[in-house]
């Protein structure tokens, strides 16, 4: 039987993502969308920026004008609850500070922060002003951020996780997910800091061979969608890497760049 106009909405948690559009399909909002639907959310989507890139380089990008964001996200608040928030690709300070207002507007609902400046391809996706308004606006507000060791550095002035960590709490933040994706280590070693440094759970995995597009994309939609089922942050983390690390692992090149994380691999319904 068909759901008619008065039926009452079905009850899967929706995520709010803000991003950009990677017209290759391996990042942005398409591996928000991808990896929401196989951990059984809905996603919502407001476009942030149009790019031009493929599997191998970002050779240039377009932001949307701030208003036109605001208007995307005020759209959908008026029809939908929202059960979590994750940003991705938000390119300048405008465009910062019209997220902000809308995700304080939601200030009970978890929010990740994967603070993107620059594609896994090469090149760089955002504007001079995107990273003091990162710091001074929306890291403050997030429930936690997943900077890899080169957003660290460039956030924090420091390429050592626990200061990087202690740096970004210190602001607000009230969870800190260093990644390890980008150190030069045999294995790859992410850090939970949740509210100190004194408090950090290691997580360590096998390095897979190959370079792969929208690995960090990946992992944050996946906490946002774990925290909108309700789970705590130490198990929506540890779930969110299991997840990337097995569609890592099943990877795939359709061009002759970087690989494509397999999302849906199979049946990752978080909630029953």
């Amino acid at each position: 039987m068909l759901p008619s106009e008065t039926s009452p909405p079905i009850q899967i948690p929706t995520v709010l993502v803000f991003g950009g559009h990677d017209p290759s399909g391996g990042a942005g909002i398409a591996a928000d969308i991808a990896t929401l639907l196989a951990l059984g959310c809905h996603p919502i989507v407001v476009i942030t920026a149009i790019t031009v890139q493929n599997t191998k380089q970002v050779e240039r990008f377009q932001l949307l004008e701030a208003e036109l964001i605001a208007a995307q996200a005020g759209a959908l608040l008026e029809d939908t609850p929202i059960a979590a928030c994750k940003t991705g690709m938000l390119g300048s300070a405008s465009i910062v500070a019209a997220v902000t207002e809308v995700v304080a507007a939601l200030s009970a609902v978890p929010l990740v922060v994967d603070p993107i400046l620059c594609a896994d391809a090469g090149g760089p996706l955002g504007e001079p002003d995107l990273v003091p308004a990162l710091q001074s606006s929306l890291l403050p507000r997030a429930t936690l951020a997943t900077p890899n060791i080169n957003e660290c550095r460039a956030l924090t002035a420091t390429g050592e996780a626990d200061q990087a960590a202690e740096a970004l709490m210190a602001s607000g933040c009230e969870n800190v997910l260093v990644t390890g994706t980008h150190a030069a280590t045999t294995q790859v070693v992410h850090r939970l800091y949740q509210g100190s440094t004194e408090t950090v759970e290691r997580s360590q995995w096998p390095r897979l061979p190959g370079v792969f597009h929208g690995s960090g994309c990946t992992l944050a939609a996946a906490v946002a969608a774990h925290l909108a089922y309700g789970q705590p942050m130490s198990e929506a983390v540890n779930n969110a890497l299991e997840y990337t690390w097995q569609s890592l692992r099943r990877g795939y090149r359709v061009g002759s760049g970087q690989h494509i994380p397999q999302r849906i691999w199979r049946s990752q319904r978080v909630g029953p």
